[in-house]
């Protein structure tokens, strides 16, 4: 049925909205949710954009429409007939553009929004306040919209979009002289509050005070926003709710970020910069930041939506924006990266990242743990692929260790706890905590007492790459460490335990028949004593770590031939001396041996092969009862 009150528009085309954006606006339109006020913000934070991208267009670009129009947000109200105007001289839409931004929202995020709407269960707010975003929140006040716009193109012709939350909208021809887009809204009976001036200049304030045009509200010459850059501000004359508020605007994360990073250099560059670190890894819902990178500025003009050139590719989860003065407008990428200066921005931001993230590791233990959970893989990649910046790196991991699996510890707390004969610092690896912790690599450290670092995420066989040494210590991989370990005879086996040698010898022979060429040798290990075996490296091999990388790269990967070394005062292996060697019996336990010590390696290609050996194992186990 048609909307009594809303305008009619002559010779108007229609079209229909998608499945997902249909459901979205359905969900907007029936919200309770209370922060209603929000889809003011968003609309000023548009057409903000809008005059940004109109002034950048202008440095290089003199045919431009009304070139002398000032550039600035009106905003007025009309309380008897429940109406809202925003308008922007801002760069402005043609009939393709119309479409293509009001008509369209991104599918994949619709889709997102619905799932977390799902998982609510009717409790909507939480995922609308995380949403809040974009031109679509004002179906939350909304009867109906009406947009038209004019392109700064001086060829381009007027056009106006409409709807009202159903599932189609229109686009028709326009009549507007002046260049950019004038927003009518027709305010439902419930949000008729917003018509109001003074309501209007409260939200402006409190949402958006600094955009960086003139707001001005109703009649009136003065405008609204104080129009300052927050990060153009000293320190001192921004509170914490003003960073975090700005924080919102900027990202839409409802979450407070970890940290924020303001800071002001003139050697050996110019630059003004507000950084966050974000509460989580993974971007918001919405989130108005759809791509890494930090807005970058020129004289406080908007140049760069997305820079990626000024910190380390490791560094990318860090939001926020950048000013120089020393940048110049109107010229190419090439000749700003030609000339060093984003390369000397680059190193002030990432020396000043690193000097807060040391700050807040010294300062407050528990927030750090928050950050490393959160964005310790990123670290690690930087160790990695940044071997430049790897010692300064270094310093700021934190690893789980054998003797404080529950505890995060840096490489100095590490080396405060080392054994006082202790050269080197050891690590294993593998494919997760609870694993690791029984590997059989770490039997002889165990009973020594020795700590090791438990290395369980992918990317830490690519970091190892970059990190050998720390201070004067070798890293060394626990399953090759053979030379330099400390000794303590009271903790070695006692040789009565042990399987006579006339009896071992003979196994080891059973073991080479039954394993065949799957291993390079067969032999007894003086380093076990909880673990039945252990699979370790012929001398001149690739090292354990490489292996792994090559297997995550999927590079012809293929099992490793290693030596089984097995444990000779192990019960299992003492039992399976009363077994006839030819029993299939004595093969199924050997060959379950065998994928085991490659499971806790984190090498067997199929794990879900051993089920069906298993299986007669259990049998044969049951016979016996």
């Amino acid at each position: 049925m048609e909307n009594p009150t809303q305008p009619p528009l002559e010779n108007a085309q229609s079209f229909s909205f998608k499945a997902e954006t249909k459901q979205l606006l359905n969900i907007l339109i029936h919200s309770l949710y209370k922060d209603k006020e929000v889809f003011l913000r968003e609309l000023l934070s548009n057409a903000s954009d809008a005059l940004n991208r109109l002034r950048f267009e202008m440095l290089t670009n003199q045919a431009i429409l009304d070139p002398e129009a000032e550039l600035c947000i009106r905003v007025s109200a009309d309380k008897d007939a429940r109406m809202i105007t925003i308008r922007d001289t801002g760069i402005g839409m043609t009939r393709d553009e119309v479409i293509e931004n009001l008509g369209t929202i991104a599918q994949s995020g619709a889709r997102k929004f619905l799932e977390a709407a799902k998982e609510q269960k009717g409790d909507l707010a939480q995922v609308i306040g995380r949403f809040g975003v974009g031109f679509y929140s004002v179906f939350m006040v909304a009867e109906w919209v009406k947009v038209t716009s004019r392109s700064f193109q001086l060829e381009a012709e007027p056009m106006t979009w409409f709807a009202t939350g159903e599932d189609n909208f229109q686009v028709a021809p326009a009549e507007m002289p002046e260049r950019g887009t004038l927003i009518e809204i027709k305010l439902k009976e419930e949000t008729a509050e917003f018509a109001n001036d003074f309501r209007l200049k409260e939200i402006i304030r409190k949402h958006s005070d600094y955009i960086g045009f003139p707001i001005y509200v109703g009649e009136e010459k003065e405008q609204v926003n104080k129009q300052t850059a927050i990060w153009r501000k000293s320190k001192q004359d921004v509170t914490d709710e003003q960073y975090q508020d700005f924080y919102r605007q900027l990202t839409l994360d409802f979450e407070e970020p970890l940290l924020q990073i303001h800071f002001v250099t003139d050697a050996p560059v110019q630059l003004y910069a507000l950084l966050y670190l974000p509460g989580k890894s993974e971007r918001a819902v919405f989130s108005l930041r759809k791509d890494d990178g930090l807005k970058l500025y020129s004289k406080n003009i908007l140049i760069d939506e997305y820079s990626k050139d000024l910190l380390p590719e490791y560094l990318r989860f860090i939001q926020g924006v950048v000013d120089s003065e020393d940048l110049p407008l109107n010229v190419s990428r090439e000749t700003v990266q030609a000339s060093g200066l984003m390369a000397r921005l680059k190193k002030a931001l990432t020396g000043q990242v690193f000097k807060e993230f040391e700050s807040l590791a010294k300062a407050d233990a528990e927030k750090y743990r928050i950050f490393w959970k959160e964005f310790g893989g990123f670290l690690k990649q930087g160790v990695a692929t940044s071997p430049a910046e790897a010692e300064k790196i270094i310093p700021l991991l934190r690893f789980k260790t054998n003797l404080h699996p529950e505890d995060w510890s840096s490489l100095d707390d590490y080396l405060g706890r080392m054994q006082a004969d202790q050269k080197s610092i050891y690590f294993v690896v593998g494919d997760d905590e609870k694993s690791v912790l029984r590997s059989p690599h770490l039997d002889y450290f165990q009973a020594q007492g020795i700590e090791v670092l438990l290395l369980t995420a992918p990317i830490d066989s690519f970091m190892l790459m970059g990190l050998r040494k720390y201070k004067d210590f070798d890293l060394k991989n626990v399953a090759q460490a053979e030379d330099g370990v400390v000794e303590k005879p009271e903790a070695q086996q006692a040789e009565t335990e042990k399987i006579a040698e006339a009896d071992f010898g003979p196994l080891v022979e059973q073991f080479k028949q039954v394993l065949g060429e799957r291993v390079v040798d067969v032999r007894s290990s003086g380093r076990l004593s909880q673990s039945v075996a252990r699979l370790v490296d012929p001398e001149g091999s690739l090292n354990p770590e490489m292996q792994r990388v090559y297997k995550y790269l999927g590079k012809d990967y293929e099992v490793p031939k290693k030596i089984l070394e097995l444990n000779p005062a192990h019960p299992i292996l003492k039992n399976l001396l009363g077994l006839d060697p030819a029993s299939d019996l004595q093969k199924l336990i050997i060959e379950q041996i065998y994928d085991s010590a490659l499971l806790v390696e984190g090498l067997h290609p199929d794990p879900s092969s051993m089920a069906s050996r298993i299986q007669e194992l259990m049998q044969a186990a049951l016979m016996k009862h």
